[in-house]
């Protein structure tokens, strides 16, 4: 198959060089020293236990002479698709599916939905309807990221753990091209199950990321620290009692316990989530989508989210004023005594 990676970032980079790995044709849309590292040297994925796997892959920047695929997959933050959804027609032949890969409430939540509301806007991940209106619908595999990957050089990602990539079609149904694309995954040493309710999975992924990841971003503790510490761990707790709430509400049922969902935080150890990464880097927090998104639905479903909102408003400040002074925030070692 034929894929193109819109975005050669930690997750982009990965899914890209496992496919390429796996014998499929990789194009990835990318910029600058991106660009180069990968056209000279394609991708190269180094994993804990010291393993280095080499991807032969090539990158451009011009949408338009990329090609058609069999694939497009968005390996792009949430609120960096609405810049680039109006460039990928070009990109597509006449079945080509979308596969959008971000955290948080996609844009598409309500497409293909049903009920009273099928096709609304989540206007805190989708601003005006920009990029539901510009992808169709009717091309997009719901997808699920589990896998924790960081980008440490152009064209370098460090794999810290996990390989799942559930799909599922928006609408449930076991079709035959969500089941070609999950094997074409697993084919490339992924894992891939097929899905008939890809929301609910969803949910489960949101469920640590609303918490985790700007908790992390205002404490600067890793994954073992929130969940090990008392005062971390009740704090998690209480925004995912609030999340539930709110999902349960929408329809959706969690097939695991909160504190089991916590202890599998902790068993990542002491790794950064990506929006701690991207504090200390001084890039803009994918804050909307992981949080507001929840906020949101909450006050379309009547569920009450005081501390979800309270976190949210702080993150934002946080996210404000590091684009206003145009500043990191690291965490900076004492010196010794």
């Amino acid at each position: 198959m034929r894929f193109c990676i819109v975005g050669a970032g930690a997750i982009g980079g990965f899914v890209g060089a496992k496919l390429a790995l796996g014998g499929h044709e990789v194009v990835f849309i990318a910029r600058g020293k991106n660009l180069e590292a990968i056209n000279a040297n394609g991708v190269h994925v180094f994993y804990r236990d010291g393993r280095e796997e080499a991807a032969p892959a090539r990158a451009t920047d011009d949408y338009a002479a990329a090609g058609q695929f069999d694939a497009v997959i968005l390996g792009l933050k949430a609120h960096q698709v609405a810049a680039v959804a109006g460039k990928l027609a070009p990109l597509y032949h006449d079945d080509t599916v979308v596969i959008p890969m971000q955290n948080g409430i996609p844009f598409w939540y309500f497409q293909r939905h049903g009920g009273p509301l099928a096709g609304r806007t989540v206007e805190s991940v989708d601003p005006g309807g920009v990029v539901k209106d510009a992808i169709p619908a009717s091309r997009i595999l719901g997808c699920v990221v589990y896998p924790a990957t960081e980008l440490t050089a152009p064209g370098t990602i460090v794999h810290i753990e996990g390989d799942r990539f559930p799909l599922g079609e928006l609408d449930g149904q076991k079709s035959a091209r969500v089941q070609a694309m999950a094997d074409a995954f697993v084919g490339s040493g992924l894992k891939c199950p097929v899905l008939d309710n890809v929301r609910a999975e969803i949910w489960l992924k949101l469920w640590g990321n609303l918490t985790f990841n700007p908790i992390s971003a205002l404490t600067h503790a890793t994954l073992v620290d929130m969940c090990e510490d008392p005062n971390g761990r009740e704090l998690a707790a209480q925004m995912m009692r609030e999340a539930q709430a709110v999902a349960e509400s929408l329809g959706i049922a969690f097939r695991v316990t909160l504190d089991k969902r916590i202890d599998g935080a902790a068993k990542v150890g002491r790794h950064k989530t990506s929006m701690l990464q991207d504090v200390e880097a001084g890039r803009s927090l994918e804050i909307d989508a992981l949080v507001g998104s929840v906020v949101e639905l909450g006050q379309l479903a009547g569920v009450p989210t005081p501390t979800i909102t309270a976190i949210y408003n702080a993150a934002k400040l946080l996210d404000r004023t590091m684009a206003r002074e145009q500043v990191a925030v690291r965490a900076v070692p004492l010196p010794s005594s």
